[in-house]
């Protein structure tokens, strides 16, 4: 056993006693402890908690540029991942050139060591969640300033109810290729993106179940992992519905077309964004993780 990992018990424990006496509003908030590490902790991967309240211990990071890929808005220091992730991305990207792609641009992966970040997302806790641009990789040898100032393109018109000419069989190939994956739990896309699917997709349809509609992911698809075997702290999203989804998303369509009258649902007075969690409204684990040195 490493010095680091004799070490950890001590240093969570610690951790625990200097956070419990403090009042509520003098607690750090967990956004700042975990946007603020610049690396991972060592040891074996652990996803701890679940993709919208945890954090992750042992993470890699995917290289900046790799042959079929490239990680966008460096500044972030968000192309952090569970191995398994990383692997799929580096697969993924492989499987994009068969589609007519020189690869794919990588969006927003985790943080170091996962945890609710600064700005964005809910999601993207665990190293379990990954963003792929919709954008067709023009280039695989852009600078870390290109990356900052280059951005996606959306799929969908402005109403969200016709494709863009963006949009092509490539994406459908290159969605049905992460669904398909074992690995996956779940894809998150624009409604649009999954009726074209069921609409054109002809053969075996398994992988529609894992194609999730949702708003605002026109710009890019969102992928999913389930919790890797090895993180026995780690909380699974429920398994996806049964059957095709396909009449789901296309009642996604209809009522952007034409919305449904009916009174807004109000608020969740309970709801909170992760980004107002303090450190320790966590799993116990993650105190340890943030604050280990």
């Amino acid at each position: 056993m490493s010095l680091l990992s004799r070490l950890r018990p001590i240093v969570g424990a610690l951790a625990l006693m200097l956070t419990a006496g403090l009042p509520a509003s003098a607690e750090p908030l967990a956004k700042d402890v975990f946007g603020s590490v610049r690396g991972p902790t060592a040891g074996a991967p652990q996803a701890i908690g679940f993709y919208s309240k945890g954090c992750a211990s042992g993470l890699v990071q995917l290289p900046e540029t790799g042959p079929t890929w490239q990680a966008m808005r460096l500044s972030r220091n968000r192309n952090w991942g569970h191995p398994q992730l990383v692997g799929l991305l580096e697969d993924l990207s492989r499987q994009a050139t068969r589609f007519g792609w020189q690869g794919i641009y990588v969006g927003d992966m985790s943080q170091p060591r996962g945890g609710p970040m600064l700005t964005g997302h809910a999601s993207h806790q665990l190293g379990l969640d990954a963003d792929v641009w919709m954008l067709p990789p023009a280039s695989l040898h852009l600078t870390p300033a290109q990356r900052e100032s280059i951005s996606s393109q959306s799929i969908v018109n402005k109403r969200g109810t016709q494709l863009t000419s963006l949009w092509s069989p490539a994406h459908a190939a290159l969605l049905q290729a992460a669904a398909s994956d074992p690995r996956v739990q779940r894809v998150f896309v624009d409604p649009m993106a999954k009726v074209w699917m069921c609409q054109n997709i002809r053969g075996d349809r398994g992988f529609l179940s894992k194609i999730r509609p949702i708003q605002a992911h026109d710009y890019h698809f969102h992928i999913r992992l389930a919790c890797p075997a090895g993180s026995s702290a780690c909380q699974t999203q429920d398994a996806v519905p049964p059957g095709d989804g396909c009449g789901e998303a296309a009642k996604w369509i209809a009522d952007r077309i034409n919305p449904p009258k009916r009174n807004p649902t109000p608020p969740d007075p309970d709801y909170r964004h992760p980004r107002s969690y303090r450190l320790s409204e966590l799993p116990p684990q993650c105190t340890a993780v943030g604050l280990a040195r």
